[in-house]
């Protein structure tokens, strides 16, 4: 009997693959094939015309990739073993990634962070049909995985009376005044008896966004300032992939498979903001963009522009329809300073229940689950200063620390795997799994470990990411003569004799980080040197305070 083919699915695999089985991304079946996949970057249509702005792909590992052919089935996982579906795979193949950036988000900066994501998934591509694993898989899996609001697209059209526009409004952010004010302008637009679907995606999105479960406790409770009956809520388990533009047709052609008769197109939709402030795309391209494909959308688009409180008129209004008059608003970045520094926020801005629910969620980046990821040859350093740095953290800051070392792990966590790419990718993903969980509670992960392969670093980024953890990844890139040389446990000298073989540096390769956070040579500064640099880096990242550690030297007797 032949082992079957297996894929675990990662969260926004999981997400996809619901709202294909599900009819939401109809008419797609199934993950794109390399000719639809071209089809879609360069013209927004699948192969047969319909328009379709972003890639539905199912990435996976290159010893999966290489080993998949037409012809066989693939089962899709859940992390905990549960067969959720299968894939009849027509195709493998190895997508040019920046090609697929610059196409769907105008970019290949991995500041963005679609384009990080983008970049970090597996290298090929499996195309084929998707089908449930069995008649209930679904239906246990979403009781189990989403909140009690889902409902499917079948569900949703059987809800809508068929005689009421239906106004859908996407959003990955918590509600304000502000977005109550553009909803209800949505539906006087759309026209009497109007019903509003607070449709919010809560699958993966930008890191450091809100966590759904605490955005879910928002939507309930702004659902009363709608009158009764109004508007209805239902969670949508989208990826987000900050698109822009692209996925504001996205999001309208998928809203347009729950029923949804019209959708809300506002100020910078799916905009992933810009590293130096504002937002990455032009504010209304995606109305724009939206206008010009009207006629074959199948679903009308209510654009609206900007809404401002007025102090005058003491109601949101919009912008250009100001004459004048005194504006006020709070950025988004400035609302996170004030929930970090438990300043009053003015109910004008947001309905109270709401900054209370905030608060609760809301922890400032110094305040946020963390993890920095030492990665570097053997000897070069790393577990010194991943050591000086959990020292220096727990003597100042709040949070809880958790040193994680790579051969402590390997003697406990990880005892019996070998060295093979395999089962060092495994002790990686062991250490991310725990990593996530820390950050995930709010605590600090140090990890000091070789993770000599960019993948298995990159799928650990994305586990601490999905916990709501913020991942600094620190290359310390002494170099290997200087390991060779200061190697206290004699390791390369005895793989150089090919006592050991399958050695990081000498005879297996060690994938240096792109675009690591912080890059430190242990030949070039001694170790209190290095921490200092990687302290000042933390700082300008907002990871930890910037109180100075005071130690007082000891007095001799």
């Amino acid at each position: 009997m032949s082992i079957p083919l297996v894929h675990v699915l990662t969260a926004r695999q999981r997400c996809d693959l619901e709202l294909l089985l599900t009819g939401a991304f109809a008419p797609l079946e199934g993950y794109l094939d390399a000719t639809d996949w071209q089809s879609v970057l360069q013209h927004m249509r699948l192969g047969n015309g319909a328009l379709w702005p972003i890639p539905v792909v199912l990435d996976v590992g290159a010893a999966l990739g290489q080993s998949l052919a037409a012809g066989d089935t693939l089962r899709l996982e859940r992390s905990d073993g549960t067969p959720l579906g299968s894939v009849a795979v027509s195709a493998c193949y190895r997508p040019d990634k920046l090609l697929e950036a610059s196409a769907v988000y105008g970019t290949t900066d991995p500041s963005h962070p679609g384009v990080a994501e983008l970049l970090a998934r597996g290298p090929y591509y499996v195309a084929g049909r998707v089908s449930a694993w069995d008649a209930n898989t679904l239906t246990r899996a979403a009781a189990v995985e989403f909140p009690p609001e889902y409902q499917t697209p079948a569900m949703l059209q059987r809800h809508w009376s068929g005689t009421h526009p239906v106004v859908a409004f996407q959003t990955r952010n918590p509600l304000h005044h502000a977005h109550i004010a553009v909803t209800q302008a949505g539906l006087e637009q759309a026209g009497a008896g109007a019903r509003l679907l607070l449709h919010p995606a809560i699958g993966p999105t930008k890191p450091g966004d809100v966590e759904a479960s605490y955005r879910m406790r928002v939507y309930r409770a702004v659902l009363g300032h709608y009158p009764k009956t109004t508007a209805l809520l239902s969670p949508l388990p989208l990826a987000m992939r900050m698109a822009g533009p692209r996925e504001a047709l996205w999001h309208a052609l998928i809203r347009r498979n729950y029923g949804a008769t019209h959708f809300i197109i506002g100020r910078g939709h799916a905009d992933p903001g810009a590293a130096a402030g504002g937002l990455f795309y032009p504010a209304f391209a995606a109305q724009e963009l939206f206008a010009r494909h009207a006629d074959e959308m199948g679903i009308a688009g209510i654009f609206l522009p900007e809404y401002a409180y007025s102090r005058t008129r003491r109601r949101y209004v919009p912008v250009e329809e100001a004459n004048g008059e005194a504006l006020a608003g709070i950025s988004g970045t400035e609302l996170r300073r004030r929930l970090a520094s438990r300043e009053d926020i003015p109910e004008w801005f947001s309905p109270p229940e709401v900054i209370q629910i905030l608060r609760q969620a809301y922890r400032g980046a110094d305040r946020r689950g963390l993890v920095i990821w030492f990665t570097g040859l053997s000897a070069s350093g790393k577990s010194t200063l991943a050591g000086m740095l959990a020292r220096t953290l727990e003597a100042d800051d709040e949070r809880a620390v958790t040193l994680l070392d790579g051969d402590v792990v390997r003697r406990f966590l990880s005892k019996g795997l070998s060295f093979s790419r395999e089962d060092r990718d495994e002790n990686i993903r062991r250490i991310g799994f725990v990593a996530s969980l820390v950050a995930r509670h709010g605590g600090i992960a140090v990890v000091a470990a070789i993770s000599p392969y960019r993948q298995a670093r990159a799928d650990a980024r994305r586990l601490v990411e999905e916990a709501g953890g913020l991942f600094i990844e620190v290359h310390v890139a002494t170099p290997l003569e200087v390991c060779a040389e200061r190697d206290p446990k004699g390791l390369y000298a005895k793989a150089m004799r090919g006592e050991i073989t399958g050695f990081t540096g000498v005879d297996d390769p060690y994938e240096a980080p792109e675009h690591a956070e912080c890059v430190l040579d242990a030949s070039l500064q001694n170790p209190p040197a290095a921490l200092a640099i990687l302290m000042g880096v933390l700082r300008s990242l907002g990871a930890v305070t910037d109180k100075p550690v005071v130690i007082e030297a000891r007095k001799e007797a």
